[in-house]
């Protein structure tokens, strides 16, 4: 990466990310790792390194973190194991410890039979629990080796012990014997590795021995007792022997090692990459982060929901940002404190994170194409030293960006051309613009210039974007609104921070009268973009509301579908009934018309009998299309419900809604006897529904002449219905029910019929009338009038 790009880097704050992506790992080979990553221009590569990211996230969300703290650095060590040197006991429990490492992540993934991103990985790992236990029980800490590393060395040990017994106990007979007097303290203590008392100066001739030490004032010296000089030679031998041995242990150890060299070096790398990767993968859960969607191709990027990585994030407003797609440069405006700075680093930072195979804090949905270089001016960086003015400190970066820009790089400005003159410095951001743009650079920049905002509204390929700003409270919401271009809204802070009104006044008028009209747009602009945000609120709300209302109605829906079942079982095992019974009524009927038929030789007998004959079969028929379509319901209509007296006419409810005429009114049982047609019978009032007929149409019945197939009219107008009911049912079935209806109505000979089919939408009310104008038997079609039912029936005058 070239000087610029390093800086831009910094700018960018990428470094500070890298710093705390290096205090997620343990080793300081992971945190080297870490600082030294840098975003890559390979998508394949940096897709690599996305997916071992996200698959070490979620190995850790079922499987938890695995430990690497038990890496240690052991390069050195190897080498000069290799070389043949002695390693010491650091060193050896540095390599048994990353041994150990080794091991438990093995154990680690072997929890998951998974193959991942990170499979190839864990599969480079060997571990060596043999030289690990070798090691681990030959040596206790840095500087205690164990008794049984070895059996010369626990024989050695043991024979020092029993020595070292004899000297405390010679010792202990004489600082508590007679010559205990002489001495300082009654104490056995140690100089040059050997045991001593304390005598005072002045009796150093009453204790034999040799002096090995006196004490500061000398008013004390360190006798070794003449008893115990043999005796402390062969502690002296021993220990001797147990350094050697120890040295053996320690050579033979390292020799092993040096053996494992190879497989010791192996699992290091791997451990170290592991550590490197699950590092990434903790940063995401501290950022809350996920993973964006890294494009197969083209420099674009599209973030949602996006928050910078170093805000914090219970705070930080998100916002979306896009650029590359529709259009390849973005200019933001808006006043100052506004996220204007913030949305441009969030843009630059987030595309290098995932160009580096980092998440990043923004929806998982946000798509990322991959730039070559990411160049950015951002910041004020006047300098003294240099002589440089803050325009001339910026004028001399943008003039490194234009030399290196190119193709598939995105290049990001902060406050464009300021620091200069306002007319100056907007023409020249627009032709810097321009010529990044030639380059076939995306551009984004923060600019207070109107002319800037004209630019990009004039100009194909550039788009506006502004900093949401509330003038009320003088405070930024820090929105990012693209396509619309923002103010600064000076006038309007100024005002609510209590500057004079002749001051505000006097400095509109300043403003020339194109600018002024300008802003007008702008503000405008503003009102109506509040307005359908407002409208959006609220249409979110409703589809909230309509939402949550439409998972009731399925729930009653299914309940109610579910009851239906159960009623729909019951009214099958009840059509049964019905079914039956109106087969024992017909038989009853035939026997008794049959009988008729002997006894009479006239042609009316032979007509009435026919009709009978086609009344019931049409009974029978219709119940069997109603317990085929699983029909539970019919709806009975009444205009009102009262006794019934003798001469009523009733609907059978238990016989396929057959007309009955009423005998004799309900007796105190309940129990009322009617008649249909030839037959009488029982039954109770409860099963059955009066039929009201309107008395306007007894009129013209009384004064119509006697006809020669009188007999035959009246049993069937008793027998058949003149009124069907076919709502809630597919027009398709609805038409085949009218036909079969209209069969039974013309045998009987009545005049009219009525079809009720509901209002509703109309669907099943044209179709019926249709269906009927087209059928030759009918005279007449008309929809019902008032206290008929009015749009909801049809009327049909029969032929």
């Amino acid at each position: 990466m070239n000087r610029l790009g390093e800086k831009s880097l910094k700018t960018l704050e990428y470094y500070e990310i890298l710093e705390r992506l290096a205090a997620q790992a343990s080793s300081d080979k992971a945190k080297e790792k870490c600082r030294a990553l840098r975003p890559l221009d390979d998508r394949e590569q940096a897709a690599l390194h996305m997916q071992q990211t996200t698959d070490a996230k979620d190995r850790m969300v079922r499987q938890g973190s695995p430990s690497f703290g038990g890496i240690r650095e052991v390069g050195a060590i190897l080498i000069r194991a290799d070389r043949g040197g002695t390693l010491n006991p650091r060193e050896l429990l540095s390599v048994a410890s990353l041994l150990q490492t080794a091991r438990r992540a093995l154990a680690y993934d072997a929890e998951s039979e998974e193959k991942t991103a990170l499979t190839p990985i864990f599969g480079l790992l060997t571990g060596n629990r043999t030289l690990e236990e070798a090691i681990t029980t030959a040596i206790i800490s840095e500087e205690e080796i164990a008794d049984g590393a070895s059996s010369e060395l626990l024989s050695i040990r043991r024979e020092l012990r029993r020595i070292s017994g004899r000297v405390r106990e010679t010792l202990n007979r004489l600082i508590s014997g007679e010559r205990s007097k002489y001495l300082q303290e009654t104490i056995i203590t140690q100089r040059n590795g050997r045991f001593v008392v304390p005598v005072k100066a002045e009796h150093r001739g009453d204790v034999p021995g040799l002096v090995h030490d006196t004490s500061s004032t000398g008013a004390t010296v360190f006798v070794e007792p003449q008893q115990v000089v043999e005796i402390n030679n062969q502690i002296k031998v021993l220990e001797g022997r147990e350094e050697a041995e120890i040295e053996r242990i320690l050579a033979s150890l390292s020799a092993e090692v040096s053996m494992y060299r190879g497989a010791i070096e192996q699992d290091y790398d791997a451990l170290t990459e592991l550590d490197f990767i699950f590092a990434r993968a903790k940063l995401s859960f501290e950022m809350n982060a996920t993973a964006p969607v890294l494009l197969e191709s083209g420099s674009r990027v599209r973030l949602l929901r996006a928050r910078h990585p170093l805000l914090d994030k219970d705070k930080a407003v998100p916002i979306d940002i896009a650029i590359g797609g529709e259009y390849d440069t973005l200019v933001i405006t808006g006043p100052n404190t506004g996220g204007k700075t913030v949305s441009l680093k969030t843009l630059g930072l987030l595309s290098l994170m995932a160009s580096s195979g980092l998440h990043i804090p923004a929806n998982e949905q946000s798509e990322i194409g991959l730039f070559e270089h990411v160049y950015a001016d951002i910041g004020d960086e006047q300098s003294i030293e240099q002589s440089l003015s803050t325009f001339s400190a910026h004028m001399k970066t943008i003039v490194s960006i234009m030399d290196c820009c190119a193709q598939g790089d995105l290049v990001l400005f902060d406050e464009l051309g300021a620091g200069t003159d306002p007319v100056e410095g907007a023409a020249l951001a627009v032709a810097v613009i321009g010529y990044a743009r030639q380059m076939g650079a995306c551009v984004a920049a923060t600019t207070h210039y109107a002319e800037l905002k004209t630019f990009a509204l004039t100009t194909d390929g550039v788009e506006n974007a502004s900093c949401e700003f509330d003038v009320k409270s003088l405070q930024p919401t820090y929105r990012l609104l693209t396509g619309i271009p923002g103010k600064s809204n000076a006038f309007a802070i100024a005002a609510r921070l209590g500057l004079q009104p002749t001051i505000i006044e006097r400095a509109k008028e300043q403003v020339s009268t194109e600018d002024a009209r300008f802003e007008d747009v702008l503000a405008e602009l503003e009102r109506e973009r509040r307005r359908i945000e407002q409208m959006k609120e609220e249409a979110q709300r409703m589809r909230s509301a309509a939402q949550s209302e439409r998972d009731k109605m399925r729930a009653e829906r299914d309940a109610a579908e579910e009851r239906a079942d159960r009623m729909m079982e019951g009214a099958r095992s009840q059509a049964d009934n019905i079914l039956k019974n109106a087969r024992m009524t017909a038989e009853t009927v035939f026997d008794e018309l049959e009988t008729l038929k002997k006894q009479s030789q006239k042609k009316n007998a032979e007509q009435n009998l026919a009709a009978a004959k086609a009344a019931l079969r049409g009974v029978i028929t219709q119940t069997e299309n109603e317990q085929r379509r699983g029909i539970q319901k019919r709806v009975v209509d009444a205009e009102e419900v009262r006794p019934l007296e003798k001469g009523d006419r009733v609907r059978l409810l238990n016989v396929g809604g057959v007309i009955a005429t009423v005998l004799a009114p309900a007796d105190k049982d309940g129990s009322v006897q009617v008649q249909a047609g030839p037959m009488k019978m029982t039954v109770k009032a409860n099963e059955v529904r009066l039929v009201e007929e309107k008395k306007a149409a007894a009129k013209p019945k009384a004064k119509m002449q006697p006809r020669r197939d009188a007999p035959r009219r009246e049993l069937n107008l008793r027998s058949a219905e003149s009124e069907v009911d076919v709502r809630g049912m597919s027009a398709e079935e609805a038409l085949f029910e009218v036909d079969n209806f209209l069969s039974r109505a013309l045998m009987a000979g009545l005049p009219a019929v009525t079809v009720i089919h509901g209002k509703g939408t109309g669907v099943l009310r044209n179709a019926v009338q249709q269906h009927l104008r087209r059928n030759k038997r009918v005279k007449s079609v008309r929809s019902g009038v008032y206290g008929e039912g009015e749009q909801g029936v049809t009327i049909a005058e029969l032929k």
